[in-house]
């Protein structure tokens, strides 16, 4: 009898374990972190992003550069996005974003299957949405996990896991930078 007692304690210590481990990460973990990630405020105004793909083995498959010009008018986020690709390729996407609340965001754009949502805490943004791109002669949609890491006032950290039905395709980097042009001066 208690072999099976202990048994059955392994069963669920295995299955809290599993469930648990499921869970991952929230943007409440980042809820104490500053400085605080407002994305009206780091947007408004000129950023600039320099960016990798990854395939899922980890190979640097393209390179890229955004000059982003953010304009915020109350709770609504205009951001105009210009990519330039290490193949000369560039890009232009608008994304206009809503603030819901203190901590969501909702957002359109062209290429963006439905709507984009996000949820903000700390120095923390976790912005997940559907993108359709052009793959050779198809066009594939695939789903996006970002999260954004706000660094200090100027320099913000994005990472996204990019799947299709589930499976990991690669990874996202980019490095923004606030107000660029001011640090080109002597």
């Amino acid at each position: 009898m208690w072999l099976t007692r202990l048994y059955q304690a392994a069963v669920i210590f295995i299955m809290v374990s599993i469930l648990t481990a499921c869970a991952g990460v929230s943007p409440d973990d980042y809820a104490d972190q500053t400085p605080e990630f407002l994305l009206e405020e780091y947007f408004d105004g000129q950023v600039k992003a320099w960016g990798m793909f990854q395939t899922r083995n980890g190979k640097v498959q393209r390179r890229f550069t955004v000059d982003i010009d953010g304009q915020v008018n109350g709770d609504q986020i205009i951001l105009d996005e210009h990519f330039e690709y290490d193949d000369g390729k560039t890009e232009r996407r608008v994304w206009e974003i809503e603030r819901i609340d203190e901590q969501t965001y909702r957002g359109t754009a062209g290429d963006v299957v439905g709507s984009a949502s996000g949820v903000r805490s700390g120095n923390a943004l976790n912005w997940s949405y559907v993108l359709a791109l052009d793959v050779g002669d198809q066009t594939w949609n695939l789903k996006f996990n970002d999260w954004m890491y706000l660094i200090d006032d100027e320099v913000l950290i994005n990472t996204a896991d990019v799947t299709k039905f589930g499976f990991r395709v690669g990874r996202v980097t980019l490095f923004f930078q606030r107000n660029p042009q001011a640090n080109d001066s002597p």
